[in-house]
């Protein structure tokens, strides 16, 4: 009861930051990027939505078939959270050197970066779910597993909109069908696109690669934990 008192204060703590307003900067970044989205051809949208999507989709098929179903079984909340953070540790590692190695190879390595970083999150992202116990082979779970990383990865609209789905998901699942796509693609190349852009320059790529790959890990970390924390405490898993 101690330690899920001391959760239930950090989860409080994280949902103000959460739901806290962007700084100048990133406002003012959103807005002009969101009037570069608007200067880009629909057709070029669709490819990249498109593209996105598959590539998300073939990854959670991968990841449904390489990820452990339910560990620990009967594991309290501590344990889990102990196990996450060792798992996080793993993955942030993983796109560390991926990031480091893709931003020292140039322009073309930089861009390969995209997929393999995407790849690495998902994959984390199902080992968290396996963690506090939820079947990811069952659909409205993949689904739940895509609104954690669009809450990671968003505007300060985008994001309050996705907690709210989040934290009262038992009654909005039944509402949603599937991803809006192109809002989530958009927004996470929106999140990214800037210090993506700077791992391109010669020279810093390799820094600025693994910087950027340390932090983003980070933010979905912290994410995936706190959201799984709250679920958690709300609606226990069935192996629990």
């Amino acid at each position: 009861m101690k330690y899920e008192t001391k959760v239930y204060e950090e989860l409080h703590d994280w949902r103000n930051k959460v739901l806290k307003k962007s700084g100048l900067f990133n406002q003012l970044s959103k807005k002009a990027q969101t009037k570069i989205n608007g200067m880009i051809p629909e057709r070029a949208h669709k490819i990249i939505t498109d593209s996105i999507k598959n590539m998300v989709k073939a990854t959670l098929v991968g990841s449904t078939i390489t990820t452990k179903k339910l560990q620990p079984v009967k594991a309290g909340l501590s344990a889990r959270d102990e196990l996450l953070k060792e798992k996080l540790t793993t993955y942030r590692k993983t796109a560390v050197i991926e990031g480091a190695g893709t931003g020292a190879g140039g322009i073309f390595l930089g861009l390969a970066d995209f997929p393999l970083l995407l790849s690495i999150k998902m994959k984390f992202l199902f080992e968290a779910a396996a963690v506090y116990g939820y079947d990811t082979s069952e659909y409205e779970e993949r689904l739940f597993l895509l609104h954690i990383f669009q809450l990671a990865f968003s505007s300060d609209e985008k994001r309050k909109e996705t907690f709210y789905i989040i934290e009262n998901w038992e009654e909005e699942k039944g509402k949603l069908a599937d991803m809006d796509w192109r809002v989530f693609q958009q927004e996470y190349r929106d999140y990214i696109d800037l210090i993506k852009m700077l791992q391109l320059v010669p020279g810093f790529g390799a820094i600025i690669g693994a910087y950027a790959n340390h932090n983003l890990m980070d933010t979905l970390g912290e994410t995936a934990m706190n959201v799984y924390r709250m679920r958690f405490l709300t609606v226990q898993p069935k192996d629990y």
